[in-house]
């Protein structure tokens, strides 16, 4: 019995470790599979790697293509746009040259329009408008009020009414003026202190404004030469237009900021312009103020050269004249529409010494006063008339 036991545990004793063999080679063999998949894995992984890194160095390469592609297409881009730029100006500058197209505006084609008919109408008699038949025959007196301002700018009052307002254009080309309740005010001032100040919608250019019942007229600063009318009381523009003449120059060789000078007097507004088609001399227009239209036309004898500012008293105009190295300012040009005097007749007027040259003089029919600006000093000219007929 005993033995049989023995015989029973020795064969129970080798199922085992027979089992556990088996089991020990399932082991081994799983352990070896999932060796060869890490493997795997890791050869896969590294060709991932490897692939990606290609990958990005292709990205890189494309993107530093793409930067310089795009700093071509800039420079592409900045070309076309100056060239755009080139063609715009020159569009503008030809339909300067060739007259309105169709999509200016109807203002501006009516007064291009009138020059045709106010040349037509330079061989006609001046139609006056009042019997006014002044002339200067010298400068009684000159008062010096102030210094404001730099070298170059103007000063001037309502020409067509008595409000007895003053305004300031300092320098040659700002947006803003400065408006003064009377000369008294202006003179007792320090600096603009007691000025109101009246912004205008664009800049204007030169030296040739002017301010007539209750309207400021101005030259825009600007390629073209466009007249604007400003509404002092409601602070709006209520007119513009391009001024109709062709290849303007400045009127005056000592002050070439200026391409038209607006002048009023006892007739009405004024231009006073130049152009290459008389480009020795001085040219002068009747401007309706209402308008803005250009009634007519006249070409003067008088020259450019060394012309400082000019003025218009009773239908006459007085160009002033000075020197490159400033001397004594003296009317040595005249020219009266009406033809009741001529050059010739009139006598050379000098103005008192003074400190330089005239950027502007601005006439006031109501009082026979010139309001000079003289290197930033504002002057009062008092002038002594005569009959144009006593001469």
């Amino acid at each position: 019995m005993t033995r049989t036991l023995q015989l029973v545990v020795v064969l129970l004793c080798g199922l085992a470790a027979a089992q556990q063999q088996a089991l020990m080679d399932y082991l081994e063999r799983r352990l070896l599979a999932i060796e060869d998949r890490i493997s795997l894995w890791h050869e896969q992984t590294s060709r991932y790697a490897s692939e990606l890194r290609e990958f990005k160095q292709q990205m890189v390469a494309q993107l530093e293509g793409l930067d310089k592609n795009k700093e071509a297409l800039r420079t592409e881009l900045d070309s076309v746009g100056a060239r755009v730029d080139r063609v715009e100006r020159e569009m503008d500058y030809l339909e300067t040259q060739n007259g309105a197209q169709p999509c200016v505006d109807v203002d501006d084609k009516l007064v291009e329009q009138q020059v045709t008919v106010a040349k037509e109408r330079n061989k006609a008699k001046y139609a006056k408008l009042t019997d006014c038949s002044d002339m200067i025959s010298s400068i009684k007196a000159m008062k010096i009020l102030k210094r404001m301002g730099g070298s170059k700018g103007m000063w001037t009052k309502d020409m067509g009414s008595s409000s007895g307002k003053v305004y300031i254009f300092n320098s040659t080309g700002e947006d803003m003026l400065y408006e003064f309740s009377s000369v008294r005010d202006f003179t007792a001032s320090q600096g603009t202190s007691a000025a109101s100040t009246i912004q205008l919608p664009s800049a204007w250019g030169g030296m040739g404004h002017a301010v007539y019942n209750n309207y400021l007229y101005y030259v825009k600063d600007g390629e073209e030469i466009r007249l604007v009318k400003f509404d002092l009381q409601k602070s709006k523009v209520v007119d513009s237009a391009v001024f109709p003449a062709k290849d303007q120059l400045p009127v005056y060789t000592l002050n070439p900021e200026t391409y038209v000078d607006l002048a009023a007097d006892e007739e009405g507004l004024w231009a006073i312009y130049a152009t290459k088609e008389n480009e020795n001399h001085v040219s002068l227009a009747k401007v309706d103020p209402k308008t803005l239209a250009i009634e007519q036309m006249w070409d003067t004898p008088c020259q450019r050269e060394n012309a400082e500012a000019a003025f218009v008293v009773c239908g006459t105009v007085y160009v002033v004249y000075n020197s490159k190295l400033p001397s004594r300012s003296r009317i040595q040009c005249v020219f009266d529409v009406s033809d009741m005097v001529t050059n010739d007749d009139a006598p050379t007027v000098y103005f008192p010494k003074r400190y330089g040259t005239h950027s502007s003089l601005k006439y006031s029919p109501l009082e026979q006063l010139l309001y000079a600006w003289d290197d930033g000093y504002q002057i009062l000219y008092k002038l002594q008339m005569k009959k144009k007929l006593d001469v």
